[in-house]
């Protein structure tokens, strides 16, 4: 059972480590202006701050540090999913940005069920 939950500790950190590079990636197509540029700093910072928060979370020195980080993860990808709705792709990015939407979402979710399951 303990090397089941190991297993998708590491799929989960594989999923949010392509997550964020899904996300500079989408960063990088952006149109350069001024509105982008600060939408596109704000993006990458909470979209790569995911995963780095469920790292911290799985090296947690407790079951209430693990809470914190997961709810920080939780947070993260919601604010990523707003930063998403704001930024404006070319046309032939908007599937693109559509797709990182719905990780984040599912993120968001898998993060939720995370904290409510721990509780």
């Amino acid at each position: 059972m303990n090397e089941a939950r190991n297993s998708k500790q590491y799929d989960l950190e594989e999923r949010t480590l392509k997550f964020s590079r899904e996300a500079i990636t989408f960063v990088k197509s952006l149109p350069r202006d001024i509105s982008n540029a600060e939408i596109a700093n704000q993006l990458i910072r909470s979209a790569t701050s995911i995963g780095a928060n469920y790292i911290e979370a799985n090296e947690s020195l407790g079951k209430k540090d693990f809470l914190m980080r997961v709810k920080i993860c939780r947070k993260e990808a919601k604010e990523t999913v707003y930063w998403l709705k704001l930024a404006e792709p070319r046309k032939a990015d908007e599937r693109r940005r559509e797709w990182l939407i719905a990780q984040a979402t599912e993120l968001m979710k898998i993060f939720g069920s995370i904290v409510e399951k721990a509780k």
